[in-house]
Order: structure tokens, then C-alpha cells, then sequence
């Protein structure tokens, strides 16, 4: 009898041993696989490479489509096409004239050519995304269509696409107004050089009205830009349909766009 008790007790030893290992390997587990930051790395060419540490805690619908975008290859080609000196570098643009968004055939192969945007992740939006815009932190670029009118507040916070921005030194204009998702962990060097690049006027500037002095002569080239995820999956973001500007101002004097196609 006492040796039946003494087998038991070996038995239930063994399974609180291994009760205990499990539970220690779901912690261990958790946190090697949610804890890493994402790290994006962009070879710029003629200048070298920047690798920004991304923060899908704050922004993780902004962090998803830039995620996504760079590893379907989005990037790859494209340039900086506003530089603002002691101010930021702005790319991401398709077009490389400041005008140009992403398709969901950007983001996912059974998408079409429809252009998309995302929600901005910041205060004004309704998010606590408490990240800064200090020296080397990258950003959500977006429109601003309250010059317009008042009431278009959500259309111009949720405009946002692909172009991105790194700001070169403290921009407290941003905070709490725009989204901030990652920062520069190496290579602000790099970023400071392309920020000397020389610029002038956009060739429209007289048909526009807009003299801002920003288009680089010489547009640096994104050779690559890569994220790695240590093997998390980051999924897709929500998109929204982008606010058509034109179709707006025509219905605010009365006139159906669709007539001019008759």
C-alpha cells in the first residue's frame, strides 16, 4: 500500500512539473514573438542606410500598410520628393510629385487599382498615440482640405496613404495632429545628408500658387525599403474610400460631375 502512495505522489510530482514548464514556455513564448518592434531598412541610393524601429502599439493600422506596402516591394524605386530644410524629407509617392497614393493592387494581389487611405492615428483623431515628433521619428503624411472649409476635419485626418515623412529635428506643430509610427535608430546621418539635398520651386508653382521652395533638384532614390518582422504577422489595415475633392466643390455650387461625362 505505501508503495501505490509513493507512485502516486511521483505522478502528481510529474505533472506539476510539467504544468509548471507549460506555463513558462506560453510566457516565454509570448514574449519573444510580441514583444520585438518591427525594423524597417532603407538603402538610399548614393547615401546609405537608415533603419527606423516601428510602433504598432501606437499606430497599428499605419504600421500594417507601411508594413505591408515595403515588403510587397512598394517603395522600392521611389523618391524623396520634398525636402524642407530643419523641417523633414517626405517620400512615397508613386507619382514623385506630392499627389499620388497607393492602390489596394499595392497591398494585396486580388486587389484593384483603386486608390485607398487610412485612418489617422493620432489625438485629434480620437487616438492616444502619445509618440512625439522629436528628431529622427517618422510620420503619416496627409492632406489638409480645412482651408477649404471647416467641416472637413475627418476627411483631411484620414487621408493618409503611403507618403511618409522623417522630421530633422523637434516639430511640436505635429504633436497630437498627425500620425507618428516609428523612429530613426540608425543612420540620422544619413537622413540629415539628404536633407542638404538642393531643391527649388515645383515646375507648377505659378499655375498652383504653391512657391514653397522643396522639390529636390535631384531626387534621392529609396533603392529598397524592407521591414522585418521577426515573424510576426502584422495583417492588413482597414482601408477607407479617399475624399474626392472635386466631386465636393462641385456639389457645393450646385453642379452634378457626372454631367460632364455626357
Amino acid at each position: 500500500m505505501e508503495k501505490v502512495k509513493n507512485i502516486i505522489w511521483i505522478i502528481a510530482l510529474i505533472l506539476v512539473i510539467v504544468l509548471i514548464a507549460g506555463i513558462g514556455y506560453g510566457f516565454y513564448k509570448k514574449a519573444t514573438l510580441e514583444e520585438k518592434n518591427p525594423i524597417a531598412t532603407m538603402e538610399v541610393e548614393n547615401f546609405g542606410t537608415i533603419k527606423i524601429e516601428l510602433y504598432p502599439k501606437l499606430a497599428p493600422e499605419t504600421v500594417a500598410n507601411f508594413v505591408t506596402l515595403a515588403n510587397r516591394g512598394f517603395y522600392d524605386g521611389l523618391t524623396f520628393h520634398r525636402i524642407v530644410k530643419d523641417f523633414m524629407i517626405q517620400g512615397g509617392d508613386k507619382k514623385g510629385t506630392g499627389q499620388g497614393s497607393a492602390s489596394l493592387s499595392d497591398l494585396k494581389d486580388d486587389g484593384d487599382d483603386t486608390e485607398y487611405s487610412i485612418k489617422g492615428e493620432f489625438v485629434s483623431n480620437g487616438v492616444n498615440n502619445t509618440l512625439k515628433f522629436e528628431e529622427g521619428v517618422i510620420g503619416m503624411a496627409r492632406s489638409d482640405y480645412t482651408s477649404y472649409s471647416s467641416s472637413l476635419a475627418k476627411e483631411s485626418y484620414n487621408s493618409g496613404s503611403s507618403q511618409f515623412f522623417i522630421v530633422t529635428k523637434e516639430s511640436t506643430s505635429l504633436n497630437g495632429n498627425y500620425t507618428s509610427f516609428g523612429k530613426v535608430i540608425e543612420g540620422m546621418d544619413i537622413v540629415h545628408k539628404i536633407e542638404e539635398t538642393e531643391v527649388k520651386a515645383a515646375d507648377d508653382s505659378e499655375e498652383t500658387g504653391n512657391t514653397e521652395v522643396s522639390t529636390p533638384v535631384n531626387p534621392p532614390k529609396i533603392a529598397s525599403l524592407k521591414v522585418d518582422t521577426f515573424n510576426y504577422d502584422y495583417g492588413l489595415p482597414e482601408t477607407l474610400t479617399p475624399f474626392d475633392y472635386t466631386t465636393w466643390m462641385y456639389k457645393q455650387y450646385g453642379i452634378d460631375p457626372s454631367s460632364f461625362g455626357n
